[in-house]
């Protein structure tokens, strides 16, 4: 699994199979790579929806490789 920072982004984590559970629902997520929010402004927390551009958040790339 690699955890990545984008530039001036989210979170973007690369998974083999993900899931998402929310009160009494699993939904299977179909991506490989999911976009977790760290700006603190998505109105989909926990994942982004692209708020940290309107919003000017800025943060360091950086890349957490766990084998």
């Amino acid at each position: 699994m690699k955890i990545k920072a984008a530039e001036n982004g989210p979170y973007l984590i690369e998974v083999q199979e993900a899931s998402v559970k929310r009160g009494d629902k699993e939904e299977k997520l179909a991506q490989k790579t999911i976009a977790l929010c760290r700006c603190g402004h998505s109105a989909n927390k926990p994942f982004c929806d692209g708020a940290h551009k309107k919003h000017g958040f800025t943060g360091e790339q950086a890349e957490l490789d766990i084998s």
